[in-house]
This record gives structure tokens, C-alpha cells and sequence, in this order.
């Protein structure tokens, strides 16, 4: 397997992305040595998934230093890009503690978060290996490599999983309506040599009814105190179904993704998106001009959840101790 999947990447004072827009059809590095470079990146999705976005945002603030910008308007356009990953503004949030503000600590502390999120979705993988039963994984969106500083959390389960012996095989949701488990999950799981089904949003009811699919991991952006969990939009529905069909559902996230500040999912903010994003595919019109609702997320009610994986151990029902127990 190709465990060295990263989207994104630092030398000399200057990041480079994988741009993600372009996947599965072109690999483009695309190159940023500003901190609004790198704010637009994020807003546009060059880079996404929640830990990602945080590894980006912490280099922007370096890039901002090295410019010489004021700091807190640095951190203030950084975090006004996309408000539901709790990611983004934990790693501004810490890259604000650093001291002193010199260019060359802020560019070791934005190297020292990456370095710690690769680490964190390996020790993810390692304590959700035994829990996938051999068979069917069916995953939704893109919680991998591309969607962290490099592993993964739900495909880093997966990953894990096969390699300490379980035969698996993944069933991918191709996640309307940006594809990123069309364009991004089934392009990483190619390219690390793993058997990937692509099925449509809709077909996952049926494969389970049939016995067909023995498990779920998903990823997450936002996990609030009691467990409820914000994934990208189609997550809720899944985790129904695989509820219905008595399918263990689970959620593989660092404990950044964590917000103790929020009771419960009613509390997190969900993105809406631009209409384009239904109306059009691949660039070209595909719905009649009528109003259009894209919201980028959903929450998952943690009764639906059979547990979260993170890095340091499982967590069960009742949610809100075992995450406290946590930190």
C-alpha cells in the first residue's frame, strides 16, 4: 500500500498543494508563498477534510509572518474561509500561542502540526483496526491521506486494518454534489493498491439490505461534547441505514476535531455552499435555474454512532464521559 500520500507540502518557505479540483483526471501542484494565496486555496477547496485544512491554515500564518503582515489579520483571514471544520481554528488558535512570533517558530510550529496529525491518524488506525470485520467497508466523502496531513483517519482504519491481516474490500460513496468519494476516495484507494467499489449516494440502502456491506468508517469535521458528529452532507442518511440493518457505524477523527465547547450538534455551523456546486457538473449545466439548497454538512446524532476513533482510544456510549475522559 502507498502509506505516503500527502496533500500538501513545505520547503524553503513555500507550500505547495495537491489541488483536489482537478483529481482523479490531473495532478497539479499548485505553489503559495502568501497567507491570502492560502486562504483562497481553503475557501475554494483546492485542500480539504478537516485535519488538512488545519496543517494549511498553520502554514499560512507562517507565510504571513514571512511577509511581514499583521498577525491578527493573518489569523482573521485564515479563519473566515469555511466555518464548520474545528480543525482550522484549533490550528490558529495554537499557531496564536506560539512565542515568540518570529517568522522561523511560527514555520516550526506549522511543520510540528503536520507532523503531529500524520502521527495522530496512524495511532488512529492502530486503535481502529480490530474493529473492521472482514468483508465490506463502505465509506462517504474522503477521510484519507488527501484529507489529512497524510494516512488518513477513516481510510487510515482501513489501511491499518489490512495490514494486520483482515481482508477488506471498500465500498465508496461517490458523495454528491462535489464527488470527493468518486474523484478523491476511489483515486487514493487505487493508488494504494486497495479493492474500492464506487456506488452512487443512493445505492448504499440496497448493498446493506443485501447483506453486502459489514461495516461503516467515515471521517469528521466537527464532533461536538456529547458525541453528535458533523461529516459531509449524506453522512446522517448513512448512518440510519446502517442502523437499521444492524451495521456497526463508526467515526475516525483526531482529538482536535473535538469542540468541548459545543454541548451538541445543533450548536455547529453548517456550511452552505454555492448553487453551482448542484446546477452544474464538471462545468456545464445540468438543472433548470431554480433555488437551490447546498449545505456542505450534516450531524450525525451520536445514538447513531458506535464509536469514535481517535488517537488516544475508542470512545462509547454515553459519549459525552468517554470523551471527557479523553483530555
Amino acid at each position: 500500500m502507498n502509506e505516503h500520500l500527502s496533500p500538501l507540502e513545505w520547503s524553503n518557505g513555500v507550500l505547495r498543494l495537491l489541488d483536489q479540483r482537478r483529481l482523479p483526471t490531473e495532478e497539479i501542484w499548485h505553489e503559495y508563498r502568501s497567507f491570502a494565496e492560502v486562504a483562497g486555496a481553503i475557501k475554494d477547496m483546492v485542500v480539504r477534510g478537516a485535519p488538512a485544512i488545519g496543517c494549511t491554515a498553520a502554514y499560512g500564518v507562517a507565510l504571513g509572518a514571512r511577509e511581514g503582515a499583521l498577525f491578527d489579520e493573518v489569523c482573521a483571514a485564515l479563519a473566515a474561509t469555511r466555518p464548520t471544520a474545528v480543525n482550522l481554528f484549533w490550528a490558529i488558535e495554537r499557531m496564536k500561542r506560539v512565542q515568540p512570533r518570529t517568522a522561523e517558530a511560527l514555520e516550526r510550529e506549522a511543520i510540528q502540526i503536520q507532523e503531529e496529525d500524520i502521527a495522530a491518524c496512524r495511532a488512529i488506525g492502530r486503535q481502529g483496526a480490530s474493529l473492521l470485520p472482514p468483508g465490506v467497508v463502505l465509506t462517504h466523502c474522503n477521510a484519507g491521506a488527501l484529507a489529512t496531513g497524510g494516512y488518513g483517519t477513516a481510510l487510515g482504519v482501513i489501511r491499518s486494518a489490512i495490514a494486520a491481516g483482515t481482508r477488506l474490500e471498500v465500498f465508496a460513496d461517490e458523495t454528491r454534489p462535489f464527488l470527493q468519494g468518486a474523484r478523491l476516495t476511489a483515486w487514493e484507494l487505487q493508488k494504494s493498491n486497495i479493492p474500492v467499489t464506487l456506488i452512487t449516494d443512493n445505492m448504499a440502502g440496497h448493498f446493506m439490505s443485501r447483506g453486502a456491506i459489514q461495516s461503516v468508517v467515515v471521517g469528521a469535521d466537527r464532533i461536538a461534547a456529547n458525541g453528535d458528529t458533523a461529516n459531509k452532507i449524506g453522512t446522517f442518511s448513512v448512518a440510519v441505514l446502517a442502523r437499521e440493518h444492524h451495521i456497526p457505524f463508526y467515526v475516525a477523527a483526531p482529538r482536535s476535531t473535538i469542540d468541548r465547547a459545543l454541548p451538541d450538534g445543533s450548536c455547529i455551523p453548517i456550511e452552505e455552499r454555492a448553487a453551482e456546486e448542484v446546477t452544474h457538473l464538471d462545468g456545464r449545466r445540468i438543472a433548470p435555474e431554480v433555488a437551490v439548497c447546498n449545505p456542505a454538512f450534516d450531524v450525525t446524532p451520536a445514538r447513531f454512532i458506535t464509536a469514535l476513533i481517535t488517537e488516544a482510544g475508542v470512545c462509547r456510549a454515553p459519549f459525552g464521559e468517554s470523551i471527557a475522559r479523553l483530555f
